[in-house]
């Protein structure tokens, strides 16, 4: 994650790991789920696993450690399947990628009223000012939020727009998961 810029909040760079490792497998990627755990009590508690994961600990180390999970279940909706999730004390968040097709705010007075899901999802997808757009959101147990938007037509590292809430509803579902 070399050419990942320094944040001065762990969790913005995290979420700029997480995004510059996704775009180097390219576009059309299935949903990721990361866990987030702390880098220093990971290399306290599992040394042999951050030496795997190259976690030195030197100056300038990450807080957080994004840890890729399995692969989200295909045909599940990713609501239902974020519903079944349950994190264990040591993960300190999780991060989730998804790739989405969206409009410019211009366009919703075009949505054709009536439509059902999948006629929507026909509509857009066939729309002329669609665009492809990977989000990349993160947080906290303790409810910090951030995310990363990168549009695959602007596909550049120094294009790729943060905040705390650029996703709201994909950050509520994540925080969700750490609910007992």
């Amino acid at each position: 994650m070399s050419n990942t810029p320094m944040a001065a909040n762990p969790l913005t760079r995290a979420v700029l790991e997480i995004d510059e490792y996704v775009s180097g497998l390219g576009w059309d990627q299935p949903a990721r789920l990361f866990a987030l755990v702390d880098t220093a009590r990971l290399r306290a508690e599992q040394p042999s696993l951050a030496d795997r994961l190259g976690l030195d600990g030197g100056e300038g180390a990450a807080a957080l450690t994004p840890i890729e999970q399995e692969e989200i279940p295909a045909g599940k909706p990713l609501d239902e399947f974020l519903g079944t999730i349950a994190w264990p004390d040591a993960v300190t968040g999780c991060a989730l990628t998804v790739e989405r097709l969206m409009l410019p705010p211009s366009a919703e007075a075009q949505v054709p009223k009536d439509l059902d899901e999948a006629a929507l999802t026909t509509w857009v997808a066939e729309h002329p000012e669609r665009q492809e757009v990977r989000m990349t959101v993160a947080v906290l147990r303790d409810g910090s939020r951030e995310s990363a938007l990168r549009l695959r037509e602007k596909d550049s590292p120094t294009e790729v727009l943060t905040g705390s809430d650029l996703v709201p509803g994909l950050a509520q579902a994540l925080t969700a998961t750490f609910e007992d």
